[in-house]
Formats: structure tokens, C-alpha cells, sequence
């Protein structure tokens, strides 16, 4: 039966790890999803870093190869109906922007650098999206190459999200260098988790779950040996398993040569690393038993795309709250936003990614003026700071930068260092929105409706005309002056303004 695409369309999930890259393709029906493809690649890209954090060559030759597989099945699909998002390794790997650069072209879709509370809020919607009852409080726990997640909810709702640096990978070739692994050894290495863990326990423990789920490679690899070699007990994995895993591990003393029933050849070289971090968890939290669940981020990832094609995209309700906590005056907010609005459907295609271009000025109308409840003097260098450096739920790295760069450029001396970091494919739009709110705070700078005027805008390349009713400027001196001390600014970002 053919697939209407309009109806149910195709969506994907890439998810760059530290250990494997997974992408997840499905179909979206009645708001959930049907799965039609899986790929999975262990790339090993945590295992390329090198003493200075920068990626090796061969780790890049293994990320490109399988990005190239995996772009064949996903080029023909728009841009909004793909995430692609990379974790701890690419976070925290130095100079990574031109390798980045070469994944997107390659893979033909934006790669988004997510904080670790993202990966974290998104790890959780996967798990809890999928279970049959989602009431009640749960604890989340997500052992991946580079990081581990710890996530407690209730509900849907997130409650508490950490994101701390230790992994599967990073832990096995700290302490169990070469695969060799012994008693003495293990246990440093729980001693190291537990003390990761130290600054979050008590609040984990003091504020309890019902049910506890774990999920990714590790986990899911830990539940499989425990149901093979009859340790489970039914009670999913434990304490006790755990530490009969544990044994089998150091008395083997090399995992090269490891054979334990359930556990493949691919996962030997990392689960020490990965179980040693596991005993941490159970020991710190006081958890009694975990349930392995069969999603994490990409289902997350998929939700949150879902969420979007119906209008109930999470970072609208991120920025609410930001409304809120910092009391934002919200007639002047909408201003700016009417005004920014209507310079962009003037403008047609002179803006480029124009829907991408209405979400991110509506954002950064609303926030542009947070930095108020720091200081009036600056402020919009404080609304930078705080959009660029706060937990904002939905919102990848390169989306708080943009933002960032958008409110912090909306007034005074054009600041354009933040564009170097920006991947080029923003470059143009970021410049080019900057223009459109500079130009809507400068219309809606007497804070008043009325005041902002029937105008007309035209541009072609690097000329901006605006232009008034007749005698309007001459009613309106401070927004004439203005725009006249905005032309000389404008030139900075490349564009010749001319108003009458």
C-alpha cells in the first residue's frame, strides 16, 4: 500500500555517540510512530581522542564512512523531518568545527552539538514515551561511551537531569588499559564513579522513584549476560548480578579473550568500564533493581519532531518560562516581534531559511531584554550571557549561540567574534536576522504601538531601502535619528541602509 507522506511522513533520528552512531527512521501516525529502519555503526569515536582532546584521523575515517552510509538513506528527507545531534565526544573534542562541517556535508542534513541536560531531557522522553503507563516517578539511568545520564521524573515530566563525564569508553581505557582487567582495578574504578556521583546523591535519593529503567549499549548489554547466564532472577539486573558479572570480568583478567554468554565480541572491550560505573549507580542511588528499556535518545529524538510537526515544540515552552523568571515586559516583547515580522515577509527570499528565520526572531524579540533584570547598563551583553550559558530544554548548542548572537547584537556596537565558532551554513541567516531586529527595536524604541508607523521595506544583495508616510519622520525625530546612527552600524554586517 503506497505511504502518504503527507499524512504519515517520514522522520529520522541520527544520533552521533561517543561509541556508536544509531539512526532511527520512522513513520509518524496519530502522533506516535512506526519504525521502518534501524542502523547502528560502532565508530569509536571517543577511543580517537587523543591526549589533547582532538579527534584522530582514523576516528574521523570511521565517523565519515558510516555518515556516508547513512546520508544515502536519508538525503531526499527535508530538514525539519531530521535531528541529527552529537553527544559528549563532540561536545568536549577540541577544533572539531571543520570535521563537523565535513559530517553535515556528507550526511546532507545540520549536525546539532547538544548540552548534556538536553541529552538528558531527551534520553527520558524516549524511555517514557514508550512504556504503557507513564504515571508515577521513575529513575532514568543512561550508561553511554563518554557520559552517563542520570534522569528522575515524574511522569512526563523531568524533575532532575545530570549529565556526568564518565563513560563506557572513557572509563574501560582509564582503568583498564589494553583490556586487562583485575580485581584492584574494578574496584578503582567504582571508587572513581561513586565519587562523580557524590555531588548528586543525595538529591536523587531524598527524592525517590517508584521504578527504575536504564537504557543504551551498556545496560542493555549488562541485562542480556544476566538473563543468559541465569543471574537476573526475573528481577531485571541487580546488585547481586552486577557483582557476578564483575567477577567473571577481573577473573578473566583479559577481555580480549573474554567469553561469557550474551555479551558480544563488539561490547567486550568497553563493558568493564561500563559495569564498574553501573555498580556506582546502584550503590550510590540505593537502587534495588533496573529494567532495561529498548529506547533512549533517538526515540527521544523522534518525539521531539513529532512535537514539532504539531505545533508543541518544547522550546516554546522554554522560552516561556524565560518570560517568566525574568519578567519580561511583554507588550514591548511583541513590538519588536510584530515589527521584526513584518520586515521579514517584506523581505522575501533576502532572508534566507525564512521559517527557520519567523521562530528564531519571535525567540529572540522575547528575550532580548532579559538582561533588564541584571542591569540596565549592558543589558543586552546580560541577555547574551544568560540565553548562551543557561539550561534551555529543546534548544541544541548552536541554537543558544544563535540566539546568544541575535539578542546581543540587537542595540549598540555590531559584536561579530561569536560568528567564527557559528557552523557557515548559519553565518548568512544570523547576519541577516540581526539586520531585521536591530531595524524592529529601533521602530519600537518609544514602546508604543502607534508609534511604529505604516512602513515599506525593499532590499536587494547589500541595500536595505525603508521608507515612511510622508512627514512621519519628521513626527517621530528619536526613531529618524536612530536609523540614521544604524546605517553606519548596518555596514558591519554588510549592508548599505537608506530610509526616507
Amino acid at each position: 500500500m503506497p505511504q502518504d507522506t503527507a499524512r504519515f511522513p517520514t522522520v529520522a533520528a541520527v544520533d552521533l555517540g561517543s561509541n556508536s552512531f544509531h539512526m532511527l527512521v520512522a513513520r509518524v501516525v496519530d502522533g506516535h510512530f512506526d519504525v521502518i529502519d534501524r542502523m547502528r555503526e560502532r565508530v569509536a569515536l571517543a577511543e580517537g581522542l587523543d591526549e589533547k582532546r582532538r579527534l584522530k584521523p582514523d576516528a574521523c575515517r570511521r565517523a565519515l564512512d558510516c555518515l556516508r552510509r547513512f546520508g544515502q538513506r536519508i538525503h531526499n528527507l527535508p530538514h525539519d523531518r531530521v535531528r541529527c545531534v552529537g553527544t559528549n565526544t563532540l561536545r568536549t573534542a577540541r577544533y572539531a568545527r571543520p570535521f563537523i562541517a565535513q559530517c553535515e556535508e556528507i550526511l546532507g542534513h545540520p549536525i546539532e552539538i547538544i548540552p548534556g541536560k538536553e541529552e538528558a531531557r531527551l534520553i527520558y522522553a524516549g524511555v517514557v514515551h514508550s512504556l504503557p503507563e507513564v504515571g508515577g516517578r521513575k529513575l532514568v539511568v543512561d550508561i553511554g561511551g563518554g557520559s552517563t545520564e542520570c534522569i528522575l521524573g515524574d511522569g512526563l515530566e523531568p524533575l532532575q537531569m545530570d549529565s556526568l563525564q564518565m563513560g563506557c569508553v572513557t572509563f574501560s581505557a582509564q582503568f583498564f588499559k589494553g583490556g586487562m582487567v583485575d580485581k584492584q582495578a574494578y574496584k578503582e574504578a567504582v571508587v572513581a564513579a561513586s565519587s562523580e556521583l557524590q555531588s548528586i546523591r543525595k538529591r536523587y535519593r531524598e527524592l525517590s522513584w517508584d521504578v527504575c529503567y536504564g537504557c543504551s549499549g551498556t545496560i542493555r548489554a549488562v541485562d542480556e549476560v544476566l538473563r543468559a547466564n541465569n543471574w537476573a532472577n526475573g528481577s531485571g539486573i541487580t546488585a547481586k548480578g552486577i557483582k557476578e558479572l564483575a567477577k567473571v570480568l577481573w577473573d578473566a583478567k583479559d577481555l580480549e579473550h573474554l567469553k561469557v554468554d550474551g555479551l558480544s565480541d563488539e561490547r567486550a572491550p568497553v563493558i568493564a568500564g561500563g559495569v564498574a560505573i553501573l555498580q556506582a549507580l546502584f550503590e550510590s542511588f540505593g537502587i534495588s533493581s533496573m529494567t532495561a528499556s529498548a529506547e533512549a535518545l533517538r526515540e527521544g529524538l523522534i518525539f521531539d519532531i513529532i512535537g514539532r510537526i504539531h505545533h508543541e515544540d518544547v522550546r516554546d515552552r522554554t522560552i516561556q518560562r524565560f518570560v517568566e523568571r525574568y519578567h519580561v515586559d511583554l507588550g514591548q516583547a511583541g513590538r519588536v516581534e510584530r515589527a521584526a515580522l513584518a520586515l521579514l515577509d517584506q523581505l522575501g527570499n533576502w532572508c534566507p531559511a525564512r521559517d527557520q528565520a519567523r521562530q528564531y526572531l519571535s525567540w529572540a524579540a522575547k528575550l532580548h531584554e532579559i538582561g533588564l533584570s541584571v542591569s540596565y547598563s549592558g543589558y543586552h551583553k546580560h541577555s547574551s550571557y544568560l540565553v548562551q550559558h543557561s539550561d534551555m530544554p529543546g534548544f541544541s548548542r548552536e541554537d543558544q549561540d544563535l540566539l546568544a548572537f541575535l539578542v546581543l547584537n540587537h542595540r549598540r556596537k555590531p559584536r561579530l567574534d561569536m560568528l567564527e565558532k557559528m557552523p557557515q551554513y548559519r553565518v548568512a541567516l544570523a547576519m541577516r536576522m540581526c539586520v531585521i531586529l536591530r531595524l524592529a527595536v529601533c521602530l519600537a524604541r518609544a514602546r508604543a504601538s502607534k508609534e511604529i508607523g505604516v512602513f515599506s521595506v525593499q532590499a536587494s544583495g547589500a541595500s536595505v531601502k525603508l521608507a515612511f508616510t510622508p512627514d512621519w519622520l519628521d513626527e517621530h525625530p528619536m526613531t529618524g535619528h536612530d536609523l540614521d546612527d544604524e546605517k553606519s552600524k548596518l555596514r558591519k554586517f554588510g549592508v548599505q541602509l537608506s530610509v526616507k
